[in-house]
């Protein structure tokens, strides 16, 4: 039996930069972007939350957060292992699993704060659809076991599983550290999978926007609408309406504007529909 092309577009960071979250609003309301992550330690998590009691139809995932420089919920004096002398998050995932593989977090505290961040939005009454995780920690080996253990206390039974094809470029052209690092992240995603399917744990079949991550545009958003096989697929997106004060504030050269504006595109609005592409958000899986 032919299965639908069914499509998640997630936009990531939501309540890290009002700019970030009225873009991600703007590509809900406008255009086709039907899911979006939540941070909670995040300094425009209040405003984030507003938006989405607001919104009903967005997918709301947890986005939890362990690296990029952003204030932990719980006090810095209860979890010193995951935090800076600032009590800020290492800056990235290179500097994060440093520490985590040479034994310098503690299991207690991680498990406390990731506790502290589900908590947390599940006390703002949204409707959580599934758990992801900034830079995708979540699918670290020795952390994604953790994870599945809270999915299935806290009943959020679907997860994002980062693994892009290895091979799959989308027309985005870019250099050998790049798809280096995609191919390590995918690795480690389809060992999440793995524990996913057995925890009983539900989510997309196929993944896309992580060569891209941060650089997508209109026409590399076109070009993966064209090759969505059947299934449930997401793209990883980054939108935001102002991109110059963004990047004054965060040096990930990402291209918010401009990924934004491919969810507002009324040529790819056309695409889904020639392709018969059906949206979709998590709670759909």
């Amino acid at each position: 039996m032919k299965k639908l092309k069914q499509l998640i577009v997630n936009a990531d960071d939501f309540g890290l930069h009002t700019l970030i979250n009225q873009g991600i609003i703007k590509g809900h309301r406008e255009g086709f972007i039907t899911s979006t992550s939540i941070m909670p330690s995040a300094t425009a998590y209040d405003e984030a939350v507003e938006l989405a009691l607001a919104n009903p139809n967005l997918g709301i995932g947890i986005h939890l957060t362990l690296v990029g420089g952003v204030q932990p919920v719980l006090p810095k004096d209860k979890i010193a292992s995951l935090v800076d002398a600032e009590g800020r998050f290492l800056p990235d995932y290179v500097a994060f699993a440093k520490r985590f593989y040479t034994g310098g977090v503690k299991s207690s505290e991680l498990e406390a704060e990731l506790r502290a961040q589900i908590e947390k939005a599940l006390a703002s009454n949204l409707n959580i659809t599934h758990i992801d995780s900034h830079q995708h920690t979540h699918v670290l080996p020795g952390i994604n076991g953790l994870v599945r253990k809270l999915c299935n206390e806290y009943n959020i039974k679907r997860e994002r599983i980062p693994k892009e094809g290895y091979t799959f470029s989308g027309g985005f052209a870019t250099g050998l550290g790049r798809k280096i690092g995609r191919a390590g992240l995918s690795f480690c995603a389809d060992l999440a999978a793995l524990g996913a399917n057995k925890d009983g744990i539900k989510h997309p079949d196929y993944f896309f926007g992580m060569l891209a991550g941060g650089h997508l545009k209109a026409e590399l958003v076109g070009n993966i609408i064209r090759v969505l096989p059947e299934g449930v697929s997401e793209i990883m997106t980054h939108p935001g309406l102002e991109t110059a004060p963004l990047a004054k504030l965060y040096d990930w050269h990402y291209t918010w504007e401009t990924e934004l504006a491919s969810y507002l595109s009324e040529e790819n609005k056309e695409l889904l529909k020639k392709c018969n592409v059906q949206l979709a958000n998590f709670d759909d899986l």
